[in-house]
């Protein structure tokens, strides 16, 4: 590597289903952290929150229910309440695992606002569940008040967003700050609190961004050598699950262009880090994604396992 920089974009498997989950899960991923942060890496680190935005969403709506006199919280403000209680989780284990091993490194949390474009052609075809279970008669009531929602694989109605490109990480000079400072940086949860700018006002968007879109931006930006999305296979396969399915170490955004043409990506989980990781890949000489597990991480980076994808 030109030099030591590196994103990490963290799956839901790093991070568990629920509080108690997260607990333990947090506390595996710190060790593989901290283990490429004593390789003397600069390490940004993103994360998902499909299980926690849509725990807490669960409860802001059943609040609604509950109480008629309290107000709809939007999901800009669900995804900040997930980013600040994921991050603190995430600090506290990196940071616990640091002083196990007589480490002296500094970790923050920033939260971040991702500016979208509000012209986006995505916000004129929703297509990100989100948020509980509804009746027939809550969707439509909500399709009626301008609220799209679909039946999802037949267990109810549920209410569906844009899933917009990410343009802008508004906290970004703040994270160079940090991270030239020799931190540890947390940041970009759940893709970011999704913003739009009007007329200098940053104002919540009712979207979620993608991680993977958001991690390979803020990669890009960052002038990292780097760009880790962690999943639940060692390396992206072609003709997977099926009797001549091949795994792929070495990758140039060229063949992953052409598999992703033969529809070999899977729309709702690989096909999104495989575009990811092309943009990041395009966005400057030298620059890699890998794509593994977490606890492949280091060697992955060592040229060992997982696949790379490049230029």
């Amino acid at each position: 590597m030109a030099n030591n920089r590196v994103v990490i974009a963290l799956g839901g498997n790093a991070l568990g289903k629920d509080v108690e989950e997260q607990k333990e899960a947090v506390a595996r991923t710190a060790k593989v952290i901290v283990d490429l942060a004593e390789q003397g890496l600069d390490l940004i680190i993103t994360h998902g929150n499909g299980p926690q935005v849509g725990m807490i969403q669960n409860a802001m709506d059943n609040l609604v229910v509950m109480h008629q006199n309290y107000k709809q919280i939007p999901l800009p403000t669900c995804v900040a309440m997930s980013q600040g209680y994921i991050g603190i989780d995430l600090q506290n284990a990196i940071k616990y695992e640091l002083f196990s091993r007589g480490l002296d490194k500094k970790v923050s949390t920033i939260l971040s606002q991702v500016e979208v474009d509000g012209n986006d052609p995505a916000f004129q075809n929703p297509s990100k569940p989100i948020g509980r279970f509804l009746t027939k008669e809550e969707a439509e009531e909500n399709e009626a008040n301008g609220v799209h929602c679909v039946e999802d694989a037949g267990r109810g109605y549920r209410v569906v967003v844009a899933s917009p490109m990410p343009k802008r990480i508004r906290e970004l000079e703040t994270i160079k700050t940090l991270v030239n400072a020799g931190h540890i940086v947390i940041t970009c949860g759940g893709g970011g609190i999704p913003v739009a700018s009007e007329n200098g006002k940053l104002v919540g968007t009712n979207a979620v961004i993608d991680k993977d879109n958001a991690s390979s931006l803020l990669a890009a930006q960052m002038g990292a050598d780097y760009l880790i999305i962690l999943t639940a296979v060692e390396k992206v396969a072609i003709n997977f699950g099926k009797e001549n399915q091949e795994w792929l170490s070495d990758l140039t955004v060229e063949q992953a262009k052409q598999y992703i043409a033969e529809e070999q990506f899977a729309k709702g989980s690989m096909l999104p880090k495989i575009e990811a990781a092309i943009r990041f890949a395009e966005s400057g000489q030298g620059r890699r994604t890998l794509i593994t597990l977490l606890d492949k991480a280091a060697d992955g980076i060592a040229g060992k396992t997982g696949t790379v994808i490049h230029l």
